[in-house]
Formats: structure tokens, sequence, C-alpha cells
């Protein structure tokens, strides 16, 4: 897993084989290598760590640095320099909840695979007039889900899509049937609980459980 993918359409690829992204926030480093290996030993070795609390760029570069079989990448990037400084820190791919012409000039120049948010069909429209052709769909759940991607499927063919937000283990299985949809993103196999309690056995169970559910669907 510590293969080097630079490009979208090799990301976009392992993306689609493991099926799920966890997302994690970090608010302390001293967490990040153990769930990292927790979610790896589980199934899901593609993390990515949101940029929501103080710790994260530690902790990105903590799980790069000690997890070396984790995918692992910066969400939440809304600002290019963000964006320079999780690569730095050792991430392998940015993810925006949206997108702005900043961070799409700026990412031309970024050595690692950017997933941009898109949430209507003018913005998944102009991603792809930018030769971006895989695209995280957010807030999934709240701008129309599955019906969304069902009704955008014929109009907008040869895009792949990564529904993140209200994503869970009941209905991540109805996503991952959509013949546009190349994965999944969510947080649902990292309970609070079990974070607060630093119990990485159940969170490797849960990560096992998303995973399992993962590789059921032909996609």
């Amino acid at each position: 897993m510590n293969e080097i993918l630079n490009d979208e359409k090799s990301f976009a690829a392992l993306a689609r084989r493991i099926g799920i992204i966890p997302v994690v926030t970090i608010e302390h480093v001293s967490d990040a290598v153990a769930l990292a290996r927790a979610l790896v030993q589980g199934g899901l070795p593609i993390v990515e760590v949101t940029l929501r609390t103080e710790a994260a760029f530690d902790a990105i570069r903590a799980i790069a640095s000690e997890v070396p079989e984790a995918h692992v990448g910066a969400g939440t990037v809304r600002e290019p320099e963000q964006g320079r400084s999780a690569i730095s820190a050792g991430a392998r791919f940015i993810v925006s909840p949206g997108v702005t012409d900043r961070l799409l000039d700026a990412a031309s120049d970024w050595s690692v695979p950017y997933l941009p948010g898109a949430a209507t069909p003018s913005e998944i429209m102009r991603l792809a007039e930018r030769g971006i052709a895989f695209m995280k769909l957010f807030p999934a759940e709240s701008v129309g889900g599955v019906r969304l991607l069902k009704s955008l499927a014929a109009p907008l063919q040869g895009i792949q899509f990564c529904p993140t937000g209200g994503i869970d283990q009941e209905n991540a299985e109805k996503y991952l049937a959509l013949p546009n949809v190349n994965c999944v993103g969510g947080s649902w196999m990292i309970p609070r609980a079990a974070l607060a309690a630093r119990d990485w056995r159940s969170v490797e169970q849960f990560a096992s459980k998303a995973s399992e559910m993962a590789s059921r669907e032909s996609r």
C-alpha cells in the first residue's frame, strides 16, 4: 500500500479498490498512529485527516512517518497554503469540501492528487472543464444523495464521485452500488466513544465490518 500515487487516475483506482475512505478528526497527535494502524488492519488503508484541529498537520506527519502502509491525506483544505503545508507534512492526497479558482490553480502544481468537492451540476461541469473526472459529492445526503447521483449518471457520463457527508454503514451500500460512485467517505467506523477511550481494537473491528461490506459490492 506504500505505492506512490501522484495522479488522479491511479488514486481513483486505489479508492475504487478499497471502496471506503475513513474521514478522521484527530484532537490529540498521540492518537494518530494507533488510529491509522487500526484502520489499516481493518482493511481501510486510505485515511483522510481533516484540518479541523490544531493537531492535524502533526497527525499527518506522524502517520506518514510511522504507518507507511497507510495512504494518508488531508481533508477540509480551504486555502492553497493548507494544501502545501499538508503535502510537506506527508499528505499523499488533498480533499476540499468545495472548490475555488485559487485551489484549482494551486492544485495544478501539487505533487499529489486533488479531490475537490462539488454539490451541483454546474460545479461538477466546471471541474470537468478543468480536467477533473473524480470528485467529492458533499454534503451528499443533504444535497440529494443516491437520488441525485442516479439523476446525474446519464447527463454527466464519465464523472466518478466519492460521496461524503451523512454516509454510514446502512446507506453506504446503496451508494457503492451506483455506477458513478467510485468510493464513499465517512466516519462511522470510528465511533466517538471508541476514540475517546482509545479502544483501537473496536475501531479495527468497525473498520473490518465496513471493509467487508464494501468488498461485497461489485463496482
